[in-house]
């Protein structure tokens, strides 16, 4: 349910409706208004990266994920709502929110996701991965048929869509907060506190330099996170510019544009929901080179379309795959992380996604800068993340890999024990 609540918040402010209003009306179309807003984007996950390790750190060591995840949502909430006030010449008031809203979305997305190994047994949990992506794209689809209604009915009303815009990051912010009491209703904190709160901070930085020394210890976990790193890059460039090339390179209409997004967002649903049964059938690492190949057939089938029928396709294989790979990516990162330390794990995770967030589609804009102005070219150079993510995840072993992490799990037990103070 909290995948289901957050998605609201990518789709409607980063994807589809808030990103168009901020180059068009909050930065008046200026020359530098797409820059500015994918440097806005790139400070806030530049923001996750060097606190995502920390965060996860703390939080495994006090139990707390629960109270963070409420913290960041929190969050996210109140800027989403503030960026209601936003407007012409108001630009700096919605970079600070964007840069807040999206710096919780973020930070919250990795504390969930090291809820997932408490939730599920080894063998489910590409289902139960799959489970929350699947809720996570309908969630977005509600949010964004919810807007593009409210949107609609201001139209016939006679009110402008630019007046309409900033009433919708109040419908998103609300559709969060309703969408996960559930998860703060009913959701346990399983985990024990390993640490005394004078000395969580040097706790929190101690195992995070104990987990960057031990990498070497965790070689496969090591290795699945720089191949997140690259395919990742590819996934965010499309998720954060296949708008524009739908536009700019297909001739879409804002109206076929907005409801190619509505389809591929119940596509991705589908997707991620079917395939979390499949990865638990095929093992993860199997799973994921199956979705990398098919994002690289979407992007030749993008790259070759003239036509709105085989771009359709690309469109809809990229949704399939897009579900798919990041729950088989959530659910192998739970195999490989040592128990005890899942949100410092899934804090290493979210480091690796928010960096491929930030280079995959700066990568895409300078080629579409250098190849004057050629999407195709653009995003034929950043597909080949993909080819480079299907040859790392080749060299990942998940017997290894977990053998690794339960083995550092009874090594620290057996140092915890006898650190313990014996009978007087």
């Amino acid at each position: 349910m909290y995948d289901f609540a957050n998605s609201g918040y990518t789709t409607v402010v980063v994807t589809a409706v808030f990103n168009a209003y901020f180059v068009a009306v909050v930065a008046g179309r200026a020359p530098w208004a797409t820059l500015a807003w994918t440097a806005t984007l790139a400070v806030s996950y530049a923001l996750i990266v060097v606190t995502a390790p920390l965060v996860g750190a703390w939080a495994d060591a006090r139990a707390a994920k629960k109270k963070l995840l409420a913290l960041t949502t929190a969050g996210c909430v109140l800027f989403t709502a503030l960026l209601w006030l936003s407007g012409p010449g108001s630009l700096a008031l919605a970079v600070i929110c964007v840069i807040a809203s999206n710096f919780f979305f973020g930070t919250g997305e990795n504390l969930i996701a090291a809820f997932l190994p408490e939730l599920a047994t080894s063998r489910a949990m590409g289902r139960v991965s799959g489970w929350g992506w699947s809720l996570g794209y309908l969630g977005g689809l509600l949010a964004l048929g919810l807007c593009l209604a409210w949107i609609s009915q201001a139209q016939a009303r006679g009110r402008s869509t630019a007046e309409a815009v900033p009433e919708t990051m109040l419908i998103t912010a609300a559709l969060f907060v309703l969408a996960s009491l559930p998860t703060f209703l009913f959701l346990r904190e399983r985990a024990q506190p390993r640490a005394a709160a004078e000395g969580i901070l040097h706790t929190a930085w101690s195992r995070l330099a104990t987990t960057l020394h031990q990498a070497r210890l965790f070689r496969d976990l090591e290795r699945f996170l720089v191949c997140t790193l690259f395919y990742q890059a590819g996934i965010a460039a499309v998720i954060t510019l296949a708008a524009i090339y739908a536009q700019e390179a297909m001739r879409f209409s804002t109206q076929e544009t907005l409801v190619l997004i509505l389809v591929v967002n119940l596509t991705a649903a589908v997707g991620a929901f079917c395939f979390g049964y499949v990865q638990d059938r095929i093992g993860h690492v199997c799973a994921i080179a199956l979705t990398l190949c098919g994002w690289i057939a979407m992007v030749v089938l993008a790259w070759l379309a003239e036509g709105a029928a085989l771009f359709w396709l690309a469109a809809n294989i990229a949704g399939l795959c897009m579900g798919a790979s990041q729950s088989a990516g959530r659910a192998l990162v739970g195999m490989l992380a040592p128990p005890s330390r899942l949100a410092e794990f899934f804090g290493l995770w979210g480091f690796a996604v928010k960096l491929a967030s930030i280079f995959g589609p700066l990568t895409y804009g300078l080629a579409n800068w250098l190849s004057g102005g050629d999407h195709r070219m653009a995003m034929l150079i950043t597909g080949s993340y993909f080819v480079v993510g299907l040859a790392l995840v080749a060299r990942v072993n998940v017997a290894r890999g977990r053998r690794a992490a339960l083995r550092s799990e009874r090594a620290e037990k057996i140092i915890a024990a006898a650190a313990r103070p014996g009978p007087a």
